[in-house]
């Protein structure tokens, strides 16, 4: 069953989602110091970046073997230009990804 608890790092609380013994850190909670209005621009702006991209592109190659190579490369080609935006949602619908976890609702979050 998937729990949700609390660290503080850096004297920041941020949410840690549990999910079959693996740990998600809140990416929303994170955004949020930067700009709390804005978490979900904080998000999209950064998984723009072609660096974001390949970093959590190899860690799916490495820990998830139903991850979408094919589609990754495509995100990967656009990644950084003007026009591109990526929200983790549409990451995850895309490549089959697990290192994200996207909640939707009133709490909704992404870890």
């Amino acid at each position: 069953m998937a729990k949700n608890k609390k660290i503080n790092v850096q004297g920041i609380d941020v949410g840690v989602y549990e999910n079959n013994k693996e740990d998600f850190m809140s990416l929303t909670d994170i955004a949020r110091q930067r700009d709390s209005k804005r978490s979900d621009y904080i998000l999209q702006n950064w998984m723009r970046n072609r660096s974001t991209i390949e970093f959590i592109g190899l860690w799916e190659k490495f820990n998830n073997p139903k991850f979408n190579s094919i589609e990754f490369d495509g995100i990967k080609n656009m990644a950084g230009s003007n026009s591109f935006s990526l929200t983790p949602k549409r990451w995850i619908e895309t490549t089959n990804a697990i290192g994200i976890v996207s909640k939707t609702g009133r709490y909704g979050c992404s870890f």
